[in-house]
Parts: C-alpha cells; structure tokens; sequence
C-alpha cells in the first residue's frame, strides 16, 4: 500500500510538473509575441522617427546651401563691382598715362625744336659779338686819337669826377642832416651831461710810476744797502722793485711799473726803517705780512667801491681786480676812482634817460677793469676787461660795455655809448689827469702836423691843452661841404695816429674875404 501511494505520489509529481512546465512555456511564448509585438512597434516607430529625421536634416542641408549660395553670390557680385570699378579707374589712368605721354613728346619736340633755334640765335649773337668787339675797340681806338687819352687814363678821370661829384653831394646832405639833428641832440646831451657834472664832484689822486720814502737821516741808506749790498738786493728781489739810492739828502725812492708791488715795498721798507732792524731774514718776513695786509686793503677798496655805487652781486674774485685799481693810474689820474667816477656820471645819465641805473653803475664800475692786469696780459684793456668781467659771470651786455667803451668793438646798445661819454667826463674834466711837458708839447705839434698834411689847409691851431684843433683852409680850394669831410677826416686820422685821453674837437673854418680901395 506504501508503495502504491508512493507511485501514485511520483505519478502525481511527474504529471504536476508537466503541468506546470507546461504552463510556463505557455507563458513564456505569450511573453515572447508580446515582446515581438513590442519590438516590432518599437521598429516601426524608430524607423517612423529616423525618416522624419532624415528629412529635416535634407531640409536643414537644403536651406544652408541655399544661403550659403545666396551669400556666396552677394560676394561675388560685390567682388566683381569691385573688380569692375578697378578695371575702369586703371582704364582711366592708362588713358591719361597715354595722354600725358603725348604731352610729353610734344614738349620734348618743342623743346628739340627751341634748342636748335637757340643755337642759331647764339651763333648768331656770337657773330653779333665779336662785330660789336670789333666796333668798339675801332671806336676806343678813334677816341683815343681824338682825346690823346688812353682807356685807362680816361676811366680814371671819370671815376674821380665822379667820386669828386659824389662826395660834393654826401657832404651836401651829410651837412643838412646834422645842421637838423644837432639842434636837439646837442642840446638834450649838453643837458644830461651838465646834470650829470653839477650832481657829482669828486676829488682826484694823482700818482706816478715812482714813490719816495723819507729816511731819518742819510746813514739809515747805508743800513738800506747793507753789507756788500745784501739788503737792497733781498729787498728788490722780496718786492721785485727797483730801489734807487742816490745823492737825495734823507730820500729812497722805488720805481717800478706794477703798483701794487711798489706800495707793498714802500709800506715794507718804512717798516724796516723804523724797527732799525734790517737784514735779509727781517726784510723776508716783513714784506711777506705787509703783502697780506695790502691784499686785505684791496678787497676792502673794491668792497668800498661797490658799496658807494650800490652794485651788488659781484664776484668775489672780481671785487680783488677792482682793489686793485686803486694803485693804478691812467695819465696820473687814479684808476679806481676814475671807475667810481664813471659808474656814478653812468647811473645819473641813465636815469635821465629812462634807462636801468643800476646797471649802468655795474657797467661804469667795471669797465677799465682790465687794468688791473693789463701788465700782465698783452692786448687793449678793454678787451682783457671783458673777457676777465665774462669769466666771473658778468651778463652779455656788460661785458659788450666794457669792450666797445673805446670801440675796440662795434657799439650796439645805449649803454655802450653812455659809457664812453662818462668816461671823457671824468677824463676831460680840468685837473683830472696830467702828462708830461714834453709829451704834452708833442702831442700838441702831432696834432697840428696831421691837420697840416691835407690838401687845402692854410694855418693850424691847437688850443684848449690840446683839447680843440682850429683848422683854417683855403677857400678857393675848399668848399662849404668839403670842409666838412675835411673835419671828418682829420679826426679819423688823429684817432689812428694818436693816443690821447678824453675826446678833441676839430673845427674847420674856411672864409672869403673881399677887399676894395675907393680912390679919388
């Protein structure tokens, strides 16, 4: 029975397990055609989607190209416009190259055609030349004969009646010109320079290339000369000046050219002398602190100087140059105080005129400032003067003052020439400046002797100490406006031949006398 129901059970099993096995396939297909179903849906509409796709790609391709071709064709229309307008404007071009080439050949055939009708017209004028050559030197020939002149000679006659004619006519207008000037000039400048005059008064120095020394007694020259001479000879070569010991009861006297040296051996030798003690090493010692002290006393002139003048500013170095002056002199009279003179008469007249006085003083001040070395640097002193004035930083215009104040230079400014009248007034005015007797009588008898070597001149006169030459000419040789180139000349030639202080006035004179005897 067990093994009954065991069959039963398996046969049980086995048909359960078919069943179901059957029933899973059952499933399974239905699940497969769904799956197909699906997965030819799926195809369907995929295949739905792709041409739909595919169609909007071709439109989209289509639409592209077609604005591609669209824009592709602007450019290219815009291109060949482009390419046309070119083409047109090079065609223009070449049309006007060609025309202008056509120009060009016509003016070369011109131009061919003037030259070879110029080379005519030059042979011919050639020809025409050498005929005209040829008629004027037969004419030179017949005027010579008919003159007895030759070329030359007759070139120079003509020339000197024209130069004769010339100079009869400059001086006819020269004379007008400053009978009309004069007036006002003279008499605005006679003016200023009598204000300038009357507002100052200085005195005068005057001084000269030699100084005396006043000795005790006449044994103290022989303490001077010393053993075998050993003092005077360290004395001279201490000072680098002469000392002369001669028969001049109780008097040395020191001469030298450089007077700042000889006021150094004169302060040096009153020293000795009244210390009694002199030998080589004192005299040394001496002349070493007294070179001291007067190098102080120059410094403080020059200081004084500039501070009397109120100019300011000035350079250390050329404030010593300006001490300096004060142991030169000029014609005897002290150069320093004829600078401060100067710069004074300068600032009154600038003021007169309107012009800037303090510069004008700063010019007057420094403008025989090459004296101070013109000793010792070859050249005028007013050209070292400005050059030593420009190396210390003076402006332009006062060192052009300083070299033109006696027109070693041109004169360019009104400064330049107010200058020059300061200085002839402190010069000229009466005991200012003195010379020797011979040189004075010399320079009187130059003076008439050049106004003497002009055709035309009968008597000479030199009055005022030589500050006027009266020049008395024929008047039948000379003329009204002759006489006055005459005085033209006279004082060029004086200024070129002679050196002298201040300025000389030339006055010609001519006149006609008529004389008559009534008889009875």
């Amino acid at each position: 029975m067990s093994e009954y129901n065991l069959l039963i059970g398996t046969v049980a099993f086995v048909i359960g397990f078919a069943i179901a096995f059957w029933v899973k396939g059952l499933i399974v297909a239905q699940k497969v055609k769904a799956a197909e179903k699906e997965t030819s849906r799926i195809l369907v509409a995929g295949k739905l989607k792709s041409e739909t796709l595919l169609k909007e790609a071709k439109l989209e391709v289509k639409d592209r190209l077609f604005r591609m071709k669209s824009e592709f064709d602007a450019e290219t229309k815009d291109t060949r416009s482009e390419l046309k307008k070119k083409e047109k404007r090079l065609m223009q071009k070449e049309e006007n190259i060609e025309r202008k080439l056509e120009q060009f050949e016509r003016r070369e055939r011109d131009i061919l055609r003037k030259e070879k009708k110029s080379i005519r017209k030059e042979e011919a004028v050639e020809q025409k030349e050498k005929k005209y050559d040829e008629l004027i030197e037969e004419q030179k020939r017949q005027l010579e004969k008919i003159s007895g002149l030759t070329v030359d000679q007759a070139k120079e006659l003509l020339i000197r009646a024209m130069e004769n004619e010339a100079r009869y006519e400059s001086a006819k207008i020269l004379k007008r010109i400053e009978n009309e000037t004069k007036e006002q000039a003279d008499k605005k400048s006679a003016e200023i320079m009598a204000t300038a005059i009357q507002r100052y008064a200085g005195d005068f120095v005057a001084e000269r290339t030699v100084s005396v020394v006043q000795l005790p007694n006449d044994e103290m020259k022989g303490r001077i000369i010393g053993r075998e001479g050993r003092n005077i000879r360290a004395l001279e070569a201490a000072t680098g000046i002469d000392l002369i010991i001669d028969d001049t009861p109780e008097a040395v006297i020191l001469s030298g050219f450089n007077p700042v040296r000889r006021e150094v051996a004169r302060l040096s030798l009153i020293r000795l002398i009244a210390d009694g003690r002199i030998h080589p090493a004192r005299i040394e010692d001496v002349v070493k602190k007294v070179e001291k002290e007067v190098d102080s006393t120059i410094k403080e002139a020059g200081e004084q100087a500039a501070f009397d003048l109120g100019v300011h500013g000035i350079h250390n170095e050329l404030i010593k140059y300006i001490g300096r002056l004060k142991f030169r002199t000029s014609y005897a009279q002290n150069v320093l105080q004829h600078s401060v003179e100067v710069g004074v008469l300068c600032g009154i007249m600038a003021s007169e005129l309107g012009l800037n006085p303090k510069m004008a003083k700063r010019m007057g001040l420094l403008h025989d400032i090459g004296k101070a070395i013109d000793h010792e640097v070859e050249g005028q002193h007013a050209i070292i003067g400005s050059k030593l004035a420009k190396k210390f930083g003076e402006t332009p215009k006062i060192v052009h003052a300083i070299a033109a104040h006696h027109e070693d230079v041109t004169p360019e400014s009104v400064y330049d020439l107010l200058i020059q009248a300061a200085d002839a007034l402190s010069g000229a005015r009466p005991g200012a400046r003195k010379e020797l007797l011979e040189n004075y009588i010399k320079r009187l008898e130059d003076l008439e002797g050049i106004a003497n070597s002009f055709k035309g001149v009968a008597n000479t006169y030199a009055i005022q100490a030589g500050r006027e030459l009266r020049v008395i000419v024929e008047s039948g040789i000379i003329s009204d406006e002759e006489a006055t180139l005459l005085s033209r000349d006279v004082a060029k030639k004086i200024e070129e031949s002679l050196t002298f202080p201040g300025q000389i006035k030339v006055m010609v004179i001519r006149e006609t006398r008529a004389v008559e005897y009534a008889n009875k």
